[in-house]
């Protein structure tokens, strides 16, 4: 009996330990795109911040799936987030794009790095707990670190090089650093990923949606993931605005305009 314990025990153990696993996986892609980007290698460390991100994507999953959530798994997964997500799209965003601006374009960067750490924090101050099963409160930085990394393999396609590259994209880069960085803070619901499944029928569109996202990426990758995340963060803008302006629409008269007595013209006649 004992020695059954002692096994289970230590099944246990390697459980929990399977999604620090994938959070230091995580990490070490993160670190690795920053020294890819030291060496000038943008496209590979692009690409690594993806791969940071599907690493973030299972440790939650498994963590989930196992119950085997902890507070110090969660307080690991934001540090390294703030590294895989933060520091390294930061980082490389300002060699591609901001370093060719002048002294001072590093700001952009940092404003970033910063709303990303805003959003980790506040997220671990509470919103966890508010976001368990439902909507995110902010884009997470996930989405906006991929978003910004995909950039540079999107520039290196056919379709940007002949359509768009006359667009103003310095300028273009800060709106979309600064737009993400407000996103991240604010306090729009962006929806999760849809959930896989075969027993109803959300749970098979789920996994369509899944497969389709899946198969664009394997199919171009270079000229799919930018604009997907052009999409994602649009989305839940767009979907607040909607809302805002329906809700405002459709407000119920309050109790004060009831009690007031309505207003009667009277014609001045001159005296």
């Amino acid at each position: 009996m004992t020695q059954r314990r002692r096994s289970r025990q230590g099944v246990r153990r390697v459980v929990v330990v399977v999604p620090s696993i994938f959070t230091l996986a995580n990490l070490f892609f993160g670190i690795w795109s920053i020294a890819l980007v030291s060496q000038g290698h943008f496209y590979r460390a692009s690409w690594y911040i993806v791969i940071a991100g599907v690493l973030d994507m299972l440790d939650g999953r498994v963590a989930r799936m196992s119950k085997t959530g902890t507070r110090f798994g969660a307080e690991l997964d934001s540090l390294v987030d703030m590294v895989s997500f933060g520091v390294a799209p930061a980082v490389l965003i300002y060699h591609v794009v901001f370093s060719a601006r002048g002294d001072f374009s590093w700001v952009f960067s940092y404003a970033f790095v910063v709303c990303v750490a805003l959003r980790l924090a506040r997220y671990n101050a509470g919103d966890a707990g508010h976001e368990t099963g439902g909507p995110f409160r902010g884009l997470p930085s996930p989405a906006a670190g991929m978003t910004l990394a995909t950039y540079f393999p999107f520039t290196q396609t056919e379709f940007y090089q002949t359509q768009l590259q006359a667009l103003p994209w310095s300028q273009l880069v800060i709106f979309l650093t600064l737009a993400l960085g407000l996103a991240m803070v604010s306090s729009i619901e962006y929806a999760r990923a849809p959930r896989i499944g075969f027993r109803t029928a959300r749970g098979v569109a789920g996994l369509a949606v899944n497969l389709v996202v899946v198969a664009f990426g394997i199919w171009n990758r270079d000229i799919f993931f930018f604009p997907l995340g052009l999409a994602y963060l649009t989305y839940g803008m767009a979907r607040q605005a909607f809302f805002g302006v329906t809700e405002r629409a459709g407000a119920p008269v309050s109790d004060d305009d009831e009690d007031r007595p309505p207003v009667t013209l009277v014609s001045k006649r001159k005296a």
